[in-house]
């Protein structure tokens, strides 16, 4: 398969620029040396890449925030067919600083952009998403509200608990990698606890407590999590909210509408409605009552 790319700006003001990056064919094996002179805030929404910078090599899938640090080289590797997406978020300079309390070059030691990624919450992946909805299916945006919108997407991704330790190594990482490529590419499957163990190497006992430790949930949850993400994607462009719910790894309809409405606040039909008539998401919405306990 040919390596194919589409970059959208989807909004240019001065606090910064949202772009819609899609990525097909990236393959297996790391590709060509790239540079970024700036830094960047990506939340990616579909498929898995590996990020390969420096010494560490880091996993974006919906369920993570990707911290880039500006003026390093890295190389991009994507293990399954389908590629990935993102919307890469490059602040102003000045915002950015001020939102992290620090200036300038010194954003390169904080905690978030060292760390280089963090679990993306329910709430950010569905604020994430209708914003995306409304900068692709909307006209004429007021440059007020677009600088509201991305200065809202920053703040919550800044927004995390930087002081939790979690455990580090070569193996672990490894294994964690592991586990998330065949999340991903099993999430229409019925996944059991013996599969992942299996495909990964490890006993179920060692990957659960693991995981549990290094990304502060289980796996069932991080799992529940991802199909969400992809139901977030995908709801704005069908009618059958069943046929939708057992493709991504949902049981029924209702066990669907249950984990949806638990993570973000509203049913999926009410999702669906909101983005296709892309009204303006609320800055409320960052504060909604979504939870990370899913069942």
């Amino acid at each position: 398969m040919c390596a194919f790319e589409s970059r959208t700006r989807l909004l240019d003001v001065s606090v910064g620029v949202v772009e819609d990056l899609r990525r097909e064919g990236v393959g297996p094996e790391a590709g060509p040396e790239d540079f970024c002179p700036d830094f960047q805030i990506c939340l990616p929404y579909r498929g898995l890449f590996v990020w390969h910078v420096g010494a560490d090599e880091i996993v974006g899938d919906a369920n993570q925030i990707v911290f880039v640090r500006a003026g390093e080289s890295y190389r991009m590797r994507s293990p399954l067919p389908e590629g990935y997406a993102e919307l890469i978020i490059t602040p102003d300079l000045n915002a950015l600083s001020e939102m992290a309390h620090v200036q300038g070059q010194a954003l390169a030691q904080h905690p978030l952009f060292r760390r280089r990624r963090w679990r993306m919450e329910p709430r950010l992946q569905r604020f994430r998403a209708r914003v995306q909805h409304w900068a692709t299916g909307f006209g004429g945006i007021d440059d007020l509200e677009a600088e509201e919108l991305v200065l809202a997407l920053i703040r919550l991704a800044l927004q995390q608990d930087v002081n939790k330790n979690t455990p580090n190594g070569t193996r672990s990482a490894r294994l964690i990698r592991r586990t998330k490529e065949f999340l991903e590419g099993n999430l229409s499957s019925r996944i059991r606890l013996t599969h992942i163990a299996q495909a990964v190497g490890a006993s179920p006992a060692y990957l659960t407590d693991l995981f549990t430790r290094v990304e502060g949930v289980s796996l069932h949850q991080y799992l529940t999590q991802l199909r969400l993400a992809r139901a977030l994607v995908e709801l704005p462009h069908t009618d059958d909210l069943t046929a939708l719910a057992l493709h991504i790894g949902f049981s029924s309809h209702s066990h669907f509408t249950f984990a949806f409405r638990r993570a973000f606040g509203c049913a999926p039909s009410q999702f669906r409605e909101d983005t296709r008539r892309a009204t303006r998401p609320s800055l409320h919405e960052m504060c909604g009552n979504a939870v990370t306990n899913f069942r």
